[in-house]
């Protein structure tokens, strides 16, 4: 069993670092409508598919360069809920997030970015971090506002390979 070297712990939930067996949880949490309409590269329509991510991702653990991405968890059952994750991005790094359909609503992905956010600019010894989403999108503009993100740029703009109207926003220390 790895020895798991990453892990933050909230009031109800826990962010850890994936294992080969969440596979299964990361393929069914990525298809649900949202995920599919806001974040189509990140929708795995088979287990193998996530497997294969899953690994990839554990990989990225002990490199310099990300993408680092972490399962969430409910704290009482275990549940894989989503993830949560710092990902290059221009000059700089950007947060991403995703709660399964059947889990939100509940203020996870709010509670897990606030637990997380400091956490990772201080392990990249960073002092700000971006956060991009279609502008349609106003579950997680609202997860960026209540982190106290700001916005800074809505218009057109490239996202996930197409020209769509984005929200960009940033937050600093």
């Amino acid at each position: 069993m790895p020895v798991i070297m990453f892990k933050i712990e909230t009031e109800r939930l826990i962010i850890t670092e994936f294992t080969p067996e969440m596979a299964g949880d990361v393929h069914v949490n990525s298809l649900d409508e949202d995920n599919r309409r806001f974040m189509p590269d990140e929708v795995f329509e088979t287990v193998a598919e996530a497997k294969e991510t899953v690994a990839f991702l554990i990989t990225c653990y002990d490199v310099k360069g990300g993408p680092f991405v972490y399962p969430v968890l409910l704290k009482e059952t275990g549940d894989n809920l989503g993830y949560v994750q710092f990902v290059p991005y221009e000059a700089g790094w950007e947060i991403g997030y995703h709660i399964a359909k059947r889990y939100t609503g509940n203020g996870y992905a709010t509670e897990a970015v606030r637990a997380f956010l400091p956490v990772m600019m201080d392990k990249l010894r960073i002092d700000k971090v971006y956060g991009v989403c279609v502008t349609e999108n106003t579950a997680s503009r609202r997860v960026m506002e209540n982190n106290g993100f700001e916005l800074f740029y809505e218009g057109i703009g490239m996202y996930q390979g197409d020209e769509r109207e984005i929200s960009k926003y940033i937050f600093s220390v």
